[in-house]
């Protein structure tokens, strides 16, 4: 009887299992760029809104771009569908565990409202900000060029999982180099956690990629779907093939750790792992000028059939300034995230996030948590 043959399984990291070597040459945090570009784009902070209604609004949108980051607009949601979405957002707040994700079917199910959708952009323009909004593939072809036509400065196509070869028994589905000639705007795409994937994607033309699937607080992707590799292992394996593909084509396509962040050093480990820039939910929606009030939901939550989705309490914990720089009275890392990046790229000597990318070295360490911290975990009194 012969051996059978057996496949061997990959070993994948998650934020909590590595760890940042410090560097032997030291910088002044001061003396550190945290700028981000994509196709002539300059976001002085690396940051992305998710593109989720309890995170993402015009009057948000706004307030991250004085920040020197970007909101992404779900032009699928509440903002394109109902006039008035303050109101919906509130019901959605206020209603039972036990019966939102049926009111979140019943208010997702509303049709989409194309003028709603060149409104809110304008919303956003008229206020001197930069606007990206997000859709998803099937809609894109309809959606984006409204969208662009309004002023959008970036269009994100977004779903659980993409990729440059969708098959399907329908009609011909979304080419991304097709997308590129209908609107003159950057192009990124998601969400995906792999090598092959990635580089498809960028051969396609686009001008950005989402990294992650499932790691977001209030997605039950993983759990529904089995689906997702840990966001270190995914980065790394996406970042691999952005600088395979900009050898081969002189051209840099950023990629973008979307999911799973939830302190400095989640962010700051995104980063070493090779992330340009990071796509924030939850730590957002905790902002008090978040438009869900404490509240986050998973954009799958209303899917008719198959939710993946949850909506969880994360509380209203500051202001989205103390979020991202502080300053801050707690001690966990939850707040003041860009200064925490700031001093990271300090101890490892590097002056910007590209040098982040050759400079830092990551180390497998399961106990980075926990060693020595006892009297933190309540081990002893």
């Amino acid at each position: 009887m012969g051996i059978p043959q057996l496949k061997e399984l990959r070993r994948a990291y998650g934020f909590d299992e590595v760890a940042i070597v410090p560097g032997s040459v030291t910088i002044n945090p001061e003396m550190i760029s945290t700028d981000f570009s994509i196709d002539g784009i300059t976001l002085s902070t690396p940051v992305l809104g998710a593109a989720m209604d309890a995170v993402a609004s015009p009057r948000f949108a706004s307030t991250v771009d004085e920040l020197g980051g970007m909101a992404v607009i779900n032009i699928e949601g509440v903002q394109t569908r109902y006039t008035d979405p303050d109101e919906v957002l509130a019901e959605i707040v206020d209603t039972s565990p036990d019966q939102v994700t049926a009111l979140l079917q019943k208010v997702y199910s509303a049709p989409i409202q194309d003028d709603l959708v060149g409104k809110r952009v304008e919303e956003i323009r008229n206020n001197g900000a930069k606007c990206a909004v997000s859709v998803t593939p099937a809609s894109t072809k309809r959606l984006a060029p409204i969208a662009a036509e309004a002023g959008a400065d970036i269009i994100v196509v977004q779903s659980t999982v993409t990729t440059a070869r969708h098959v399907s028994h329908s009609a011909r589905g979304l080419r991304f180099p097709e997308l590129l000639e209908m609107v003159p705007v950057p192009v990124i795409v998601g969400n995906c956690v792999s090598y092959d994937v990635a580089l498809e994607l960028m051969e396609t033309g686009i001008h950005g990629v989402l990294v992650g699937v499932g790691p977001g607080a209030a997605c039950t992707t993983r759990d529904v779907t089995g689906v997702g590799v840990p966001q270190v292992t995914a980065t790394l394996d996406c970042s691999a093939a952005r600088n395979e593909y900009m050898n081969r084509s002189g051209r840099y396509v950023p990629i973008i750790t979307d999911g799973g962040i939830r302190t400095g050093g989640d962010l700051c480990k995104a980063f070493a792992s090779g992330a340009d820039a990071v796509m924030l939910g939850t730590p957002l929606a905790q902002a008090e000028e978040a438009p869900g009030g404490g509240h986050n939901w998973g954009m799958a939550n209303p899917h008719p059939d198959l939710p993946r989705g949850t909506r969880v309490n994360v509380g209203v914990k500051g202001s989205l300034r103390q979020i991202l720089f502080g300053p801050t009275s707690k001690t966990d890392g939850t707040q003041n995230l860009i200064g925490a990046l700031r001093i990271c790229m300090g101890m490892i000597g590097a002056a910007t996030i590209k040098d982040m990318h050759e400079v830092a070295e990551l180390i497998v360490a399961p106990a980075i948590k926990t060693e020595g911290k006892h009297y933190q975990l309540g081990m002893l009194n």
